[in-house]
């Protein structure tokens, strides 16, 4: 893949291969700059995880999964202390993930150009929000099939912070439960991952599919159950999780500027006393079932009960955490439609009202 894609060029196999070999590479150079075993997401050798990179690469609807890797190498990278290292890598990092962009077909089939001709971009600044030390942290909200996590996603790199979702934080807080229970490595001393399972980004007993998953123990023994009761001090594994998760985001939001999607952080954050921006990203459903059907490949039977079920299983989860209804406008500084502006207009939008935009 020398140089950029442009839109006539068609994406074949050796494309994906190439982009899969570069992902790779920039997650070996993360971790031998760090020198951290927990640092590499990758923990395969070099072939597999190729493979692996574009059998995901390859499966329509799947692309969310590779973003969130190469989003997590990225937030890696920014803690690499040489800043002549840590530049030459993160440049290394934009060009791999503008290259996805080109080849994800995440980024297209939201806008509704009716509607779009209807709107222009002004907004208010919310920029003195986060004076005073105060961090920059945007808070996401989204319904299926709306563009949320690829709106997310070019903010972040946009304004060169991090990314948070559901799958990077499974990331993490699998790494987390290793330190904790100094579990088994493998020869090379990487993570041993769930058999039938290459992907680093999920959490042992959650289903990584479901918005609001349900954490079931499968196959413990009488001393792991007494060992997860201990440190969960007899809650539910699902509330001990989101518990360990909201002291993470508050951790988090003292050290660092991030954008954080879903996970109640709005809430979370709220609660905290902690200055943030709440964003609600959606798209009317004749929209967002049209673009689920040609991303995902789904009929239209499919593709409306998919959004439904995940519209009503992200309601619930905030719901229960929160106390509080998911989508109300009252909830969030900002509701959006992105069937106005599109993906690329509704990250504009954003930046102008957060006052970042240059």
């Amino acid at each position: 893949m020398n140089g950029d894609l442009n839109n006539d060029h068609v994406i074949d196999e050796k494309d994906i291969r190439i982009l899969a070999e570069e992902i790779y590479d920039l997650d070996e150079r993360v971790y031998k700059a760090l020198g951290s075993g927990l640092g590499r997401v990758y923990n395969y050798d070099r072939d597999r995880s190729v493979k692996y990179l574009m059998d995901i690469l390859e499966t329509p609807g799947q692309d969310h999964t590779i973003r969130a890797e190469i989003a997590l190498i990225g937030n890696m990278a920014r803690t690499i202390p040489e800043k002549g290292i840590r530049h030459e890598i993160m440049t290394e990092y934009d060009t791999v993930m503008k290259r996805f962009q080109q080849v994800s077909a995440t980024f297209t089939g939201v806008k509704d150009k009716k509607r779009a001709g209807l709107n222009e971009l002004n907004s208010a600044d919310m920029s003195w929000r986060f004076k005073g030390g105060h961090h920059l942290i945007i808070c996401i909200s989204r319904t299926y099939g709306s563009g949320g996590n690829s709106i997310g996603l070019k903010i972040a790199d946009k304004l060169h912070i991090n990314f948070y979702d559901r799958e990077i934080f499974n990331a993490v807080l699998r790494r987390m439960e290793v330190e904790q229970d100094h579990k088994i490595t493998d020869d090379m001393g990487y993570e041993k991952l769930p058999e039938g399972n290459e992907s680093s980004l999920e959490i042992s007993g959650v289903n990584a599919n479901d918005p609001a998953p349900s954490f079931t123990n499968k196959k413990l023994t009488f001393r792991d159950m007494l060992r997860k009761l201990n440190r969960y001090h007899g809650l539910p594994t699902r509330d001990a999780l989101f518990f360990n998760m909201s002291d993470l985001i508050i951790r988090m939001a003292k050290e660092q500027d991030f954008v954080v999607m879903g996970r109640c952080a709005d809430q979370i954050l709220s609660n905290a006393g902690i200055p943030h921006v709440s964003i609600f990203i959606t798209a009317p459903f004749k929209i967002r079932v049209s673009r689920m059907m040609a991303v995902d490949q789904l009929d239209y039977h499919h593709a409306k009960k998919k959004l439904k079920y995940t519209d009503r299983k992200h309601a619930e989860y905030y719901q229960y955490f929160t106390g509080k209804k998911w989508g109300d406008s009252n909830n969030y500084d900002l509701c959006i439609n992105t069937s106005s502006y599109g993906i690329n207009g509704s990250v504009n939008f954003i930046l102008n009202m957060l006052g970042y935009n240059k």
